[in-house]
C-alpha cells in the first residue's frame, strides 16, 4: 500500500451521523429564531466544529447564540444518536482489511472527544480504535478547514504528511487535508462529487474505498 497512515473523518465517514446531527442543528437554530433548513445546515456546517455555527450566526445577524447553546445542542444530538445512529455501511470491512494488512489508521474529527466516543460505542466501532488513535478539534487551536488537526494526527502517529491519506465527506475537510499536504479521497454519500473539489479521487461506497486503498 502506498500510504503509511489512513486518517478517517468521523461524522458521515465512520458513523452515519450527518442526517441526524444536521436535522437537530437546523431545528434548534430555527427554534432560536434563526430559520435554517436541513439543506442549509449541510451546506454551511457539515464537517465543521461548533464554533463555526456561532461565528456564522453572529456574522449574519449580529446576534450571539445562547451561552448554553453547545451544551443543549450536544445533549440533543447525543440523545438522537442513542436512538438512531448506525455505522456507515461497509466501514467494518474497511477497518478489518487495514488491520489485516498492518496499515495504521486513526480518526480526526471536528466533533468533540465525547461525541466521537458516544458514536463509536453506539455503533460498535469502538472495538477498532484505541484512545490514542482518536483526534478531535478540541486538541488544536483551529479546526477544519485549517490543516492543524490532520497535521497533529500525523505527528502523533509518527507518519510524514505526504505519506498520509485522508477519508473525508465535506468540503471543509477536503480543504483541510489539501492544506496539510495529504492525499484525500472524497466520500460522496452526502455531498455531490462536484462539491468536493481538489480530491485525489471519489468513492460512493466503502467497497470502492477498499479498492482505492489497496
Amino acid at each position: 500500500m502506498r500510504y503509511e497512515l489512513v486518517i478517517f473523518d468521523n461524522d458521515g465517514v465512520l458513523v452515519d451521523s450527518e442526517p441526524i446531527s444536521n436535522t437537530v442543528l437546523s431545528g434548534y437554530l430555527t427554534e432560536l429564531g434563526h430559520p435554517t433548513s436541513y439543506e442549509e445546515s449541510l451546506r454551511d456546517y457539515m464537517g465543521s466544529a461548533v464554533h463555526r455555527v456561532h461565528d456564522l450566526v453572529e456574522e449574519r445577524t449580529g446576534e450571539k447564540l445562547p451561552a448554553d447553546f453547545d451544551e443543549t445542542l450536544h445533549s440533543r444530538i447525543f440523545a438522537a444518536f442513542l436512538e438512531e445512529l448506525e455505522p456507515v455501511e461497509g466501514v467494518d470491512e474497511v477497518l478489518g482489511k487495514l488491520v489485516a494488512d498492518g496499515v495504521p489508521y486513526c480518526v480526526a474529527s471536528s466533533g468533540s472527544h465525547e461525541r466521537i466516543r458516544v458514536g463509536q460505542r453506539k455503533t460498535g466501532l469502538d472495538q477498532w480504535f484505541e484512545e490514542e488513535w482518536i483526534f478531535s478539534a478540541e486538541d488544536v487551536g483551529h479546526g477544519k478547514p485549517a490543516p492543524d488537526l490532520f497535521l497533529l494526527a500525523a505527528e502523533r502517529m509518527g507518519v510524514p504528511p505526504e505519506r498520509c491519506v485522508v477519508i473525508e465527506d465535506s468540503p471543509l475537510g477536503v480543504e483541510a487535508a489539501r492544506a496539510a499536504g495529504m492525499d484525500v479521497y472524497g466520500f460522496t454519500s452526502m455531498m455531490p462529487a462536484d462539491q468536493l473539489a481538489g480530491v485525489t479521487g471519489h468513492f460512493s461506497d466503502m467497497a470502492q474505498l477498499r479498492e482505492l486503498l489497496a
